[in-house]
């Protein structure tokens, strides 16, 4: 299976991890919100739901380098920064890196914009190319699930 593919999979098994964190989110906030009400919720989600989309997203790939959906793809988010100390080795995804790449991942139409954009560039995605990242196959060389946390390379 291509690269393309799997990362197409991976951000749709995210959308059901996102949208079972809504959910759940949903189901408190109503006894909160306004318990009479039970359509008010909805006024509140198109609010929530960017910023847990990007928070989810962040934070995974910056700690542990990859979001559920691309664990179970076996695909991998690599920095293409060159570390200071040591010229041979990658330096480490960084927040603001992160960020960057999941701005785009908010709704639907914002993703299909950056695809289009990134395939006339030449990149994946535009988003990769501005924020230095790239996804790794498991069949890339520099692919190592068994990592430890100082090896970024």
């Amino acid at each position: 299976m291509n690269l393309f593919l799997k990362r197409v999979i991976a951000y749709i098994l995210d959308f059901f991890v996102v949208s079972a964190f809504m959910w759940i989110f949903s189901y408190l906030a109503y006894f909160g919100i306004n318990y009479y009400n039970m359509f008010s919720i909805y006024n509140y989600l198109i609010w929530i739901l960017p910023i847990v989309t990007i928070l989810y997203f962040t934070i995974l790939e910056k700690n542990i380098g990859a979001t559920v959906g691309k664990r179970l793809m076996f695909i991998e988010v690599r920095s293409t920064r060159q570390a200071r100390a040591i010229r041979r080795t990658r330096a480490p995804l960084t927040y603001t890196q992160a960020f960057i790449r999941s701005i785009s991942k908010v709704y639907w139409f914002p993703i299909i914009i950056d695809v289009v954009l990134g395939k006339i560039s030449g990149n994946t995605r535009i988003l990769d190319k501005i924020s230095r990242t790239v996804v790794l196959n498991e069949n890339d060389s520099r692919f190592d699930v068994r990592r430890s946390r100082n090896s970024y390379y």
